[in-house]
């Protein structure tokens, strides 16, 4: 199988195992959808602490005011009462004023934390180190798993405005946010590898050949961005070890230069010389008065 190592710039992302056979148009649309879901995922595992802290979102017209102000607005959250966390809120007041305070106990949070954890670790960039392909199926089972126990903690469900239930029934609004940036749509996405865009209607076989064994760098890029930086020559740790060993190289010279001692010449067995000065009696003269 050829396994492609998918960067956006010079941040890995996951490894994506293919056949050289495969249609760019397919490659493109599975990458695309997991590059995509992964940060869905990352979305999510980050607004579910805060579900876990502090409760549901509050009404947009809500979030922000002070408890003063929602009074004399006389406006009220219908959905206080019917998105009730198994087992019984716990009041954690949000400082903010995003959530309504209304946060599940300690039982139920943990059931939210480890979940995050293990969908974070389905699809975390460490799969590259080890070396572990990721596929929309694992995608989608770290998007259940995390729904899964949203369900658990919140039976009833959630508000239809909160970003979580948004995010699981894809009617999330990021426009605005740094997170639309990250998002490349699926008739936007470019792949590139040595400089040269992968086309879509050919096959990869017509870049790389018919090497099933191939791994190749990809870069994923939005349309009209141009050719992102091709790869060094060398990684960042290849280039670490390289300063190491020389900085190693340049003690042990150094080392071997303090070593280099000369004054063993000047002691009396080394001298060349001692045999014929004794015969002729020219040891042990001192100069000077007795």
């Amino acid at each position: 199988m050829v396994q492609l190592h998918v960067k956006r710039g010079d941040e890995s992302q996951f490894l994506y195992s293919t056949t050289v056979d495969a249609p760019l148009e397919t490659v493109i649309q599975q990458v695309t959808a997991i590059y995509n879901g992964r940060l869905k995922v990352d979305r999510l595992c980050s607004e579910i602490p805060e579900l876990a802290d502090h409760g549901v979102t509050l009404p947009p017209n809500m979030q922000g005011l002070t408890e003063e102000q929602i009074v004399d607005l006389r406006l009220q959250d219908e959905w206080e009462d019917k998105c009730v966390p198994s087992g019984g809120p716990v009041l954690k007041k949000d400082e903010i004023g995003r959530r309504n305070g209304h946060a599940p106990n300690d039982k139920m949070k943990e059931v939210l934390m480890r979940t995050v954890e293990e969908a974070k670790a389905l699809i975390s960039k460490k799969q590259v180190q080890a070396n572990v392909c990721v596929t929309i199926e694992m995608v989608k089972t770290a998007l259940d798993q995390l729904r899964g126990a949203v369900m658990i903690v919140y039976p009833m469900g959630l508000p239809p405005h909160d970003p979580i239930r948004m995010e699981f029934e894809d009617r999330e609004d990021l426009s605005g946010t740094q997170a639309s940036l990250q998002v490349i749509a699926e008739d936007e996405c470019q792949l590139w590898w040595a400089a040269k865009e992968m086309q879509r209607g050919k096959k990869l076989q017509e870049y790389i050949g018919k090497n099933e064994k191939t791994k190749l760098v990809v870069k994923i890029q939005k349309k009209g961005q141009g050719a992102p930086a091709r790869e060094p020559v060398i990684t960042e740790e290849q280039q670490k070890q390289m300063m190491m060993h020389y900085h190693r190289r340049q003690e042990e010279l150094k080392k071997l230069e303090e070593a280099d001692d000369d004054s063993h010449l000047d002691s009396e067995w080394s001298d060349r010389q001692a045999l014929r000065k004794q015969f002729q009696g020219l040891t042990n003269i001192k100069w000077g008065p007795r």
